[in-house]
């Protein structure tokens, strides 16, 4: 399904990659190797960092979660957020000073929220990746190569521009296995709550602080269970931008097919410094009952 990373542009190359990126031998021999080391803590100075967020119907968002994850739902439906930001230099922390020298890709990260953790996972508020695009090749293998937690997917055409006229967001799978996604966003938004969204929320600021918390995330390691990572990604509330989706803009198939409320909530953080600070798969078992 979305696990599975095929190439944007068809050949011989795309096809030898995606043998290579799916490979379960090589993430078998990775993991095995990587149980002996430390976790190399990657920083990035991210800036422009643009959530728009649906309500999706929960029993068909589901299929995109984790075997045996639990949404975090009302009246049966829950939060999709779709978050599109340029990195700021990404790379190992161990690079010191150097890291100025690292590229600095885009990136579109695609969640869902848990109810509650999964197996052995700490009480943390947690999201349940959907998709991962990178508009870099190296990044987007190099997730897969050496990473469970954050497998990502190369789209054909990334464009992410962000300006006092508003914010444009092309994404363009080409023939491979990135989702589609076009969007126009006004800065001229406001810090009302759209009605359907104030079941799950007292107010925009409430909205803010839920949606744009993350501590740690899991997705399903095809053969190998569920990845758990943890990041830090202190976020200021106060600095954080209202926007304004211009509906007749949007082109995303997957919203379709979730079934997505037409009110999007939608806002921009211009800076946070984000660190990738562990990963490791999590061990088999129920879900634990717990509120996050």
């Amino acid at each position: 399904m979305h696990h599975t990373y095929i190439h944007p542009r068809p050949g011989v190359f795309g096809r030898w990659l995606g043998t290579l990126l799916n490979s379960r031998r090589w993430a078998a021999g990775r993991r095995a190797l990587m149980a002996r080391l430390p976790f190399p803590v990657l920083d990035s100075d991210v800036v422009d960092v643009v959530y728009l967020n649906w309500l999706v119907d929960a029993s068909l968002a589901a299929a995109f979660a984790p075997p045996g994850a639990r949404l975090w739902t009302h009246e049966g439906r829950t939060p999709l957020t779709i978050l599109t930001y340029r990195h700021g230099h990404f790379g190992p922390r161990a690079a010191g000073p150097l890291r100025r020298l690292m590229p600095s890709p885009l990136q579109s990260n695609w969640r869902l929220y848990l109810a509650e953790p999964l197996g052995d996972a700490p009480h943390t508020p947690t999201v349940a990746f959907v998709y991962n695009v990178m508009d870099s090749l190296s990044y987007a293998a190099g997730t897969r190569l050496f990473s469970d937690a954050l497998p990502s997917h190369l789209p054909s055409r990334f464009e992410f521009e962000v300006n006092a006229r508003g914010i444009r967001i092309d994404i363009e799978a080409g023939t491979g296995s990135a989702p589609r996604l076009s969007a126009r966003v006004a800065h001229a938004g406001d810090e009302a709550l759209p009605a359907a969204w104030r079941g799950m929320f007292t107010d925009w600021r409430d909205a803010v602080e839920r949606l744009a918390s993350q501590h740690a995330s899991v997705v399903e390691a095809p053969g190998a269970g569920v990845a758990f990572g943890t990041i830090d990604l202190p976020v200021d509330v106060a600095s954080v931008e209202p926007l304004g989706l211009d509906l007749a803009s949007l082109a995303c198939p997957l919203l379709e097919t979730l079934g997505a409320e037409p009110a999007a909530l939608c806002f921009r953080l211009p800076r946070v410094r984000f660190s990738a600070l562990s990963e490791r798969l999590l061990a088999a078992g129920p879900v634990r009952s717990a509120a996050v």
